[in-house]
């Protein structure tokens, strides 16, 4: 009876502990369906820590830190889960590349791209897209700096107009209580910097009890957009039937220093999200970002026209060249039609890139804007302003979404001339290409008749060199483009070294003469000719010397002589001409250097064989 009663006690401690642990799983899984995910981790920690449904809590676990962009704590479960189950979805395998990539483990991160894409061949085409990339990475170099305003808070979607900087952030001047249950921060209010660097809520009717911002002026900055979750009127609206509040884009007017009338854009839906506004110079175009159905999947970028009295055309979705299945956000349309955006679809350096591509080029590449604007983690918001350098961007790479000044630096200009090392004259058509890190060829060009090149490089990278012309030999080095920020233009020049080949350098044909003969013919002269004008116009310094041959007919005696009476007539002829004898040596071989090693030579053998030859002693 007593072992009885025990077991009956078990069972209860049993049941009772099972029923707390399915409690907390549906606490867990509130918490995780009504974005609450600061909660949700520590609820998921404990439902992992009693072994409960561990797989399952594992996965929730992993992604809610991928939510709360904390790559590094969710490779830790996707590793446990990868290595203690077999039955799992090859979803997951992208999920796990991606949070590899954000905590810098890039190699592991294509491994397990690569996994994906074997086992899911529906998504071959996005990830092999991702996987086979090489980013035209964009010339231009960027300055970065954190910007003196953030606050403990998100801070991001920094724009300036008129000279005044405007920006979202969650630092809450206005002291309520109420907290995004997604991270445990204030609700993003639009602030304002005044001349003084004092940061407060803009004027007017635009900061709400939910999400505002982030913002875009029309060129004549009487009309801004926003972003704000669905409220309006003082009043929360509509939520889908999974009861999320959606984003959408509303216009306020200039009265002042405030901004009224709010108005709602006739593009927004109470079933899906649209925001991130951002009008194009002409104020003709807004463009914008939104989850709407019938795109590439995630959140696509968008376009719709702006007609008179708050009318709009019907929206467009950019494409699949800029939209993928990932996520596309935060556009900026520059007065070059170019546009930048955020993307977690275009691969990259980590979760989110900022990248960009020109509208108005057809099939334009889509580049990234490099390292010093991307790093691991979030980058997004880019913001130029216009026909300036100066702009903004925001990333969470130090933990929290902050604002960073940048500075653009436009393209080094790589310029240079290509001269004669003997001569220093310019050398035209040499060809000089460069390479990438890879060894791959990013540049071919070719000197002009003044032995000019010019380019555009990369800053802050070495870069291999190589530079030819026919008549000299190869040239190799590396530039370094790095610390040259205050520069525009980097000079090089190349200086080529000639071939030691006379007759290539001057073009000439052998010297050629009758049979025991050591007169010039004709056809010589005309060669020797050459000869004269490299030697007097192009190498005044030139030493050459010149050797004579027989054919093998007569002794080798009478050969001996009869060569050095060749040379000595070949020599006499250029003095002739002009050029100093102490630059010409010569010599008589006889037919010991035969150019046809014949026994019983032909009529044209003997003839190849009669000759005088040129080579270099001293050119410089």
């Amino acid at each position: 009876m007593k072992k009885q009663y025990y077991l009956i006690l078990l069972f209860l401690v049993f049941s009772i502990n099972l029923q707390a642990q399915y409690g907390k799983q549906k606490r867990a899984d509130k918490l995780y369906s009504n974005l609450a995910y600061t909660e949700a981790v520590d609820v998921f920690k404990e439902l992992i820590e009693n072994d409960y449904n561990l797989k399952e809590n594992r996965l929730k676990l992993a992604d809610t830190y991928m939510k709360l962009r904390s790559p590094e704590n969710a490779v830790f479960y996707y590793e446990d889960i990868l290595k203690d189950s077999t039955d799992i979805s090859a979803e997951y395998y992208y999920e796990y590349a991606q949070a590899l990539r954000g905590a810098k483990r890039y190699d592991e991160s294509r491994e397990w791209l690569q996994k994906y894409l074997e086992t899911n061949g529906e998504a071959s085409a996005e990830v092999n897209k991702m996987l086979n990339k090489n980013h035209s990475e964009i010339k231009t170099t960027y300055t970065l700096k954190k910007s003196d305003f953030n606050s403990e808070f998100s801070d991001f979607g920094a724009v300036k107009y008129d000279g005044e900087t405007y920006l979202v952030s969650a630092r809450n001047f206005e002291n309520s209580d109420k907290e995004y249950s997604w991270n445990k921060e204030p609700f993003l209010d639009v602030y304002k910097i005044n001349s003084s660097g004092e940061v407060s809520p803009i004027s007017g009717e635009i900061n709400t009890k939910l999400h505002d911002g982030p913002i875009s002026f029309s060129p004549d900055g009487e009309t801004m957009y926003f972003t704000r979750n669905n409220y309006f009127n003082n009043k929360e609206g509509k939520r889908d039937k999974e009861a999320t509040n959606h984003l959408k884009i509303y216009s306020a007017q200039k009265s002042g220093d405030s901004w009224i009338n709010i108005q709602e854009l006739p593009i927004n839906s109470d079933e899906y999200s649209v925001g991130h506004p951002s009008v194009s110079q002409d104020g003709k175009t807004l463009y914008f970002a939104s989850n709407m159905p019938g795109g590439e999947g995630g959140t696509d970028l968008y376009k719709v026209s702006i007609n008179a009295n708050n009318n709009f055309g019907t929206p467009e979705n950019l494409g699949n060249r800029i939209n993928t299945a990932e996520d596309e956000n935060f556009p900026f349309i520059d007065e070059d039609n170019v546009l930048y955006f955020s993307s977690t679809g275009h691969g990259g350096f980590g979760l989110a890139d900022i990248f960009m591509t020109d509208l108005q080029a057809q099939n334009a590449e889509i580049q990234n804007l490099g390292e010093t604007i991307n790093s691991n983690l979030d980058d997004f918001s880019y913001f130029r302003e216009t026909e300036n350098n100066a702009g903004f961007i925001a990333s969470n790479r130090d933990g929290a979404d902050n604002i960073y000044g940048f500075n653009q630096l436009l393209p080094l200009i790589l310029k240079g001339k290509v001269t004669d090392a003997v001569n220093g004259e310019p050398i035209a058509q040499a060809t000089i290409r460069l390479f990438d890190e890879n060894n791959e060829q990013i540049a071919f060009l070719e000197s002009d008749k003044d032995g000019n090149y010019q380019t555009t490089v990369n800053r802050s990278v070495e870069i291999p060199l190589e530079a030819k012309q026919i008549k000299y030999k190869n040239f190799s080095d590396t530039l370094n483009t790095r610390n040259m920020e205050d520069l525009e233009e980097m000079e090089y020049n190349i200086s080529l070294q000639p071939v030691a080949d006379v007759e290539y350098l001057a073009e000439i044909e052998n010297i050629y003469f009758d049979f025991d003969k050591s007169n010039i013919r004709p056809d010589a002269a005309k060669e020797l000719d050459k000869l004269v004008r490299l030697m007097h116009d192009e190498y005044p310094d030139l030493v050459i010397e010149i050797g004579s041959h027989t054919d093998k007919r007569g002794n080798d005696n009478y050969n001996e002589a009869l060569a050095e009476r060749r040379a000595k007539a070949t020599r006499d002829y250029l003095i002739a001409e002009g050029i100093n004898g102490d630059r010409i040596n010569e010599k008589g071989y006889g037919e010991r250097k035969p150019a046809i090693d014949c026994d019983r030579c032909s009529k044209e053998q003997h003839q190849l064989n009669r000759r005088s030859m040129f080579s270099v002693v001293k050119m410089d």
